[in-house]
């Protein structure tokens, strides 16, 4: 079994467990397994409390593994603050709920470490989409996030090498909004950290079922 930690298109591969993102605003119908959040990109201020509440709902379901993808991104114009709050009452619902968190961080790796410390956050939390140097990575792991590795690893031919020094207990795959599939990323994978792929396939699966309590 290969597993999709965060993925926008289901394609209902038997071969494949996939979390499918969804927003409040979408059917969850169809889809065996999810996650849901309010993304900093699609921040409505004026339909915040009723998209919380719609994760609240949610939360409660058995087949909502995570809450997600939220998070901060300091490129966008919607200002910091805005995001923060909105952030931070996802993370007391995570909490709340005891749901692992899936994160979409852009230049606010220092403000998210801050808020997880504050806030006491006592779920795992996974940053997806992961693109930065090792000592970025280092950082989070030693702050006790999860990494995700998806799009970029297939894109930047160093970011293998960041791979390659994750902790087996630490990463996760996903393929995000790319049209390459989960397989490929896998392959990618096993290959910066010289393993076969049935080695990686046991190492994610420990970690999404450990995580995630399924699987």
């Amino acid at each position: 079994m290969l597993y999709n930690l965060h993925t926008h298109n289901y394609t209902n591969n038997p071969d494949v467990f996939e979390m499918v993102n969804k927003y409040p605003y979408e059917d969850i119908d169809g889809v065996p397994y999810f996650s849901t959040g309010i993304h900093p990109w699609r921040i409505d201020v004026d339909k915040n409390e009723e998209h919380l509440a719609v994760i609240e709902q949610r939360l409660k379901l058995p087949n909502c593994l995570a809450l997600g993808e939220c998070g901060l991104d300091k490129r966008i114009e919607i200002p910091l603050n805005v995001q923060v709050d909105i952030f931070e009452k996802q993370l007391e619902l995570a909490k709340k709920h005891q749901k692992p968190v899936i994160l979409h961080l852009v230049a606010a790796f220092q403000e998210l470490i801050e808020i997880k410390n504050r806030l006491n956050v006592d779920v795992p939390m996974i940053i997806h989409g992961f693109s930065k140097n090792i000592q970025v990575a280092q950082q989070l792991l030693d702050n006790g996030f999860y990494i995700s590795f998806g799009k970029y690893l297939l894109r930047n031919p160093e970011l293998s090498n960041v791979f390659s020094q994750m902790p087996d207990d630490r990463f996760f795959l996903e393929t995000d909004m790319i049209q390459e599939t989960i397989v490929q990323v896998y392959d990618k994978a096993a290959a910066a950290k010289y393993i076969d792929l049935e080695t990686l396939k046991n190492i994610v699966g420990t970690n999404f079922k450990t995580v995630f309590k399924h699987g």
